[in-house]
């Protein structure tokens, strides 16, 4: 099929030439993917807020064989903004897009992970206890990819210790 319809949390942008982007999407139905998103630099261009970080979002993909799907039409459902002054929640989400973006493979559908991260996205705006939040889930999101067993004792500590070697870079 040549053209699909994804619905999916941004979790990772970069730029891409003059006025495009590279988006990385982490979806229900195709786990986490690369999009090619042309023209989205540009002022008038329509996709450009629809694809922005932290936005849950409906994507129309076309795909081209072995080649990077590319975005054809773009409508965001929600968008987790948090307020200016809420630095700390900022850096958690983003910590947790880090987490996902660099933990689950591409191509690998887990709609348990991403109801796990649609959650805690919903959770950062509601709560104020982020570390336990934060451990929560990064101990969560480590036993649903196989790394730890139920029966593990993670600290935050140690998690960001274990999470650190399977990235093998700092956080």
């Amino acid at each position: 099929m040549r053209s699909t319809k994804v619905e999916g949390i941004i979790i990772n942008r970069r730029n891409s030439g003059e006025s495009d982007r590279i988006i990385t999407v982490f979806t229900k139905t195709q786990g986490k993917l690369k999009v090619k998103a042309k023209g989205v630099r540009k002022i008038s261009s329509r996709r450009g807020a629809h694809v922005e970080l932290l936005n849950r979002s409906v994507l129309n993909l076309y795909n081209s064989l072995g080649k990077m799907p590319i975005l054809t039409e773009a409508i965001t459902l929600k968008s987790f903004s948090f307020k200016k002054n809420e630095l700390k929640k900022i850096s958690a989400a983003f910590h947790v897009c880090e987490l996902i973006d660099g933990l689950c493979p591409e191509y690998q559908t887990n709609q348990k992970v991403y109801t796990m991260l649609s959650e805690v996205l919903d959770s950062l705006e509601k709560t104020e206890d982020l570390d336990n939040l934060i451990t929560d889930f990064e101990r969560n999101l480590l036993i649903n990819l196989g790394f730890i067993s139920h029966t593990s004792n993670l600290t935050s500590d140690n998690s960001q210790f274990l999470i650190e070697g399977i990235l093998e870079r700092r956080l």
